[in-house]
């Protein structure tokens, strides 16, 4: 039985390719002997292009606030081990990317869930984070796009969160990494709400630019001065392991600068693939679905009979079928709620022989 991987957002694996002027870039880069260590904080050039992007776009970043990062993850690692003690605390979204929490636990401080709402597009539960909001509280998460829904929030509800943060004294780690992966076109910054917010955002080739292998991400911190302290200890932990792939670094540049047409083609492609995923769940026996609009993960729901929990959904799904996806008690959700997310970068044709594997499933486990 061929396995069929729905369960990692990486769009080379499924017949994406890497534009070709950022794979020039660094051959370039390599042949023209840039192959030692590299400035900790990454390259000038690279720094003055993830600034000069933010600021066209409404959020003025000086290329003193950016960092090149290891990816997105390295960048999150650093600024949470900057902003956290032990025994403080983190607001995450629920479902959220455990990153965010295995990082928390590591630094012994803790994860406050809070919730987004399924019936209003998964958007955060602004409620629920007044009620869990404590003293102890260091840092409002927000992932918009969202991974693992699929979902981007309303201009309302951005503005709403940089009001709760500033009001609670938060920082807010902004994580942007599917921004250009929005159907209807760009996701614009966070920041760009309110410049003088203390917002960290994060971002990287990964996505957009389709070279997740590269590990080349960054980070942009606000020109708060609340964040001021941060950026100086996310410096120094920067400083500590020398510096992210230095022939990569020169991607950026090119990516940021350079043509973008594979984006809209890569849009396109998405958005054709979440109408059908989420026409295609919905139309199952027990399941409900948000149609994603933005990036390629979708979060369906399936009425799982009692005493049945997600893990058992997934696992019977892949001996079944071959079919894997992940269940969403893996994001933070109640195992019994049966959520799971699917990765919707297969051909639309492999699409609809997936969906109908998961339907005849269904037929039997809903039983």
């Amino acid at each position: 039985m061929r396995v069929r991987y729905l369960n990692i957002g990486d769009p080379i694996a499924f017949g994406f390719e890497t534009p070709g002027h950022l794979i020039h870039a660094v051959e370039r880069a390599l042949h023209d002997g840039h192959n030692g260590y590299g400035p900790s904080a990454g390259l000038a050039s690279a720094r003055e292009a993830v600034a000069a992007e933010h600021t066209a776009h409404g959020w003025p970043i000086d290329p003193d606030r950016v960092l090149i990062t290891a990816g997105t993850s390295e960048g999150i690692e650093l600024a949470l081990t900057a902003l956290l003690d032990a025994d403080s605390e983190v607001l995450v979204p629920m479902p959220t990317y455990p990153l965010y929490t295995a990082v928390v636990a590591k630094l012994g401080a803790r994860s406050l869930y809070y919730r987004t709402d399924p019936e209003r597009g998964w958007t955060p539960d602004l409620d629920h984070l007044a009620a869990i909001v404590t003293p102890a509280t260091r840092a409002l998460v927000i992932i918009d796009p969202n991974n693992p829904t699929g979902a981007t929030y309303p201009a309302s509800v951005r503005r709403a969160l940089l009001e709760f943060a500033e009001g609670h004294g938060l920082a807010i780690l902004a994580d942007e990494v599917y921004a250009d992966l929005g159907y209807e076109g760009p996701v614009s910054p966070l920041g760009g709400f309110n410049p003088d917010a203390p917002v960290i955002s994060f971002s990287s080739l990964s996505k957009a630019y389709l070279a997740p292998g590269w590990r080349t991400g960054w980070m942009a911190i606000g020109r708060s001065p609340a964040l001021d302290d941060v950026a100086g200890a996310i410096r120094k932990l920067a400083d500590g392991r020398l510096c992210s792939t230095v022939p990569m670094q020169y991607a950026v540049t090119a990516a940021l600068t350079g043509d973008r047409s594979h984006q809209q083609r890569f849009r396109a492609a998405l958005k054709t693939r979440a109408t059908l995923t989420g026409d295609s769940l919905r139309a199952m026996a027990g399941v409900s679905c948000m149609t994603p609009t933005a990036g390629f993960y979708a979060m369906p729901k399936v009425a799982l009979p009692p005493g049945r929990t997600d893990e058992d959904y997934v696992l019977g799904l892949l001996r079944a079928t071959g079919v894997l996806c992940v269940y969403g008690s893996g994001f933070g959700l109640p195992p019994s709620e049966g959520y799971l997310r699917i990765v919707f970068l297969a051909s639309p044709d492999e699409l609809v022989e997936i969906y109908r594997l998961m339907s005849e499933f269904n037929a039997d486990f809903l039983r």
